[in-house]
C-alpha cells in the first residue's frame, strides 16, 4: 500500500508538472524565438535579455539558433516556433504567405559572391561550381550579380548547400565560388587567404535589403504586440548604444567582439520612430515591393504581392503608440 501511495504521489507530481508547462505555453507567457548567429539576427535578442525587456512584458523567451531564414519559416509553419528572424533573401517566403513580417529590423549589406584565389571576375565562374544556400540572401546576391554581369545560373554549376557546408567546401577546394554572407566570409578568408569578393549587395544602390522579424500565421495579435514592444525597446537601445550592442551580441554568440563589430559595419540600424515613419509613408512597402519584383524575376514568386498582405505594419505602429 505504501509503495502504491508513493507511485500515485509520483504520478500526480508528473501530471501537475505537465499541467504547469502546458499552462505556461497556453497563456502566452513563453515565446519560442529563432535567430541566426550574426549581429542582425542576435543583437536585439541579446539586448532584450540583458535589459530585462521580456520580463517587463511578462514573457519568457526560448531562443533557438538556425543557420538560415527558410528553416525558421519552416519551423513557424510546423508550429515549432512563434517568431523568427530572416534576411532579405528569404523575404519571398512571407511574401508567398508562409509567415507574417511583424517588424523590419535593419537594412543589411553583408552578402557577397566570393571566388577562390585566381578568380577575378564573375565571368571567371562560368562553368564552375558555386555553392549557395538556396532561398537565402546568398542566393539573392548571386542572382543579382549574375544578372548585372549578363549571366544566368545556367552559366555556372550551382551547388545547393547549407551555410556551414559552404564554408567547409570552399576551404577544401570543392567549390570555386559561393554566394554567402558575413561573418561566415571572415571564417572563409581565415581558411583561404586570397579569397576574392566578386560582388556585394553594396553595389546595388537602387535596391534596399531589409532584414526582418517574422511570426507564424496563427500567432495571436496580443502576443505579437507584446513581442513588438520588446523588439522596439531593444531596437532603440541598440541605436543609442552601438558599441554596447555589439558587446551584447558577441556575448550571446560567443564570438570575439572585433568580429561582431566588423559584421555590424555591414548594417544600417534605424530607430523605432524612424521605422514607424517609414511604414506610414510607404518606404517599407517600396523596399518589399522591390524585393517582390526581384523574386518574380528569379521565379521564386509568380507575382509580386501587396506588402500589406504579409507585413503587419499596423500592429507595429500600434505597439509603438501605446
Amino acid at each position: 500500500m505504501r509503495v502504491l501511495r508513493r507511485a500515485l504521489t509520483a504520478a500526480t507530481a508528473v501530471i501537475m508538472m505537465s499541467l504547469s508547462v502546458t499552462a505556461c505555453s497556453e497563456d502566452g507567457s513563453t515565446v519560442r524565438f529563432g535567430y541566426i548567429s550574426d549581429y542582425n539576427g542576435a543583437s536585439l535578442l541579446a539586448i532584450a535579455d540583458k535589459q530585462g525587456l521580456w520580463e517587463k512584458q511578462g514573457l519568457t523567451p526560448e531562443i533557438k539558433v538556425f543557420t538560415n531564414g527558410p528553416l525558421q519559416i519552416q519551423a513557424l509553419g510546423a508550429g515549432d516556433l512563434d517568431f523568427g528572424y530572416i534576411g532579405p533573401g528569404a523575404m519571398w517566403l512571407p511574401a508567398s504567405g508562409k509567415a507574417k513580417v511583424v517588424a523590419i529590423n535593419t537594412l543589411a549589406y553583408a552578402d557577397r559572391v566570393i571566388g577562390r584565389p585566381g578568380i577575378a571576375t564573375l565571368q571567371d565562374l562560368k562553368g564552375k561550381k558555386v555553392g549557395v544556400p538556396e532561398g537565402t540572401s546568398g542566393d539573392m546576391v548571386l542572382n543579382l550579380a549574375l544578372r548585372q554581369a549578363g549571366m544566368t545560373v545556367k552559366d555556372i554549376e550551382k551547388v545547393p548547400m547549407d551555410p556551414a557546408t559552404v564554408v567547409s567546401a570552399f576551404a577544401a577546394g570543392q567549390i570555386d565560388g559561393a554566394g554567402i554572407w558575413y561573418p561566415l566570409i571572415d571564417t572563409i578568408k581565415a581558411k583561404v587567404p586570397g579569397t576574392v569578393e566578386l560582388a556585394s549587395t553594396k553595389e546595388f544602390p537602387d535596391n534596399s535589403f531589409p532584414t526582418a522579424f517574422v511570426g507564424g500565421n496563427e500567432v495571436a495579435p496580443e502576443l505579437t504586440e507584446k513581442v513588438l514592444k520588446v523588439l522596439q525597446e531593444a531596437n532603440d537601445w541598440r541605436a543609442a548604444h552601438p558599441d554596447e550592442a555589439v558587446a551584447e551580441a558577441a556575448a550571446l554568440l560567443k564570438l570575439d567582439t572585433a568580429k561582431v563589430r566588423a559584421d555590424a559595419a555591414n548594417v544600417r540600424t534605424m530607430t523605432t520612430a524612424d521605422l514607424v515613419a517609414k511604414t506610414k509613408d510607404g518606404s517599407v512597402g517600396k523596399w518589399l515591393d522591390s524585393l517582390g519584383e526581384f523574386f518574380v524575376s528569379t521565379g521564386q514568386l509568380p507575382s509580386a504581392p501587396d506588402p500589406a498582405t504579409y507585413y503587419t505594419g499596423d500592429l507595429y505602429t500600434k505597439a509603438f503608440s501605446k
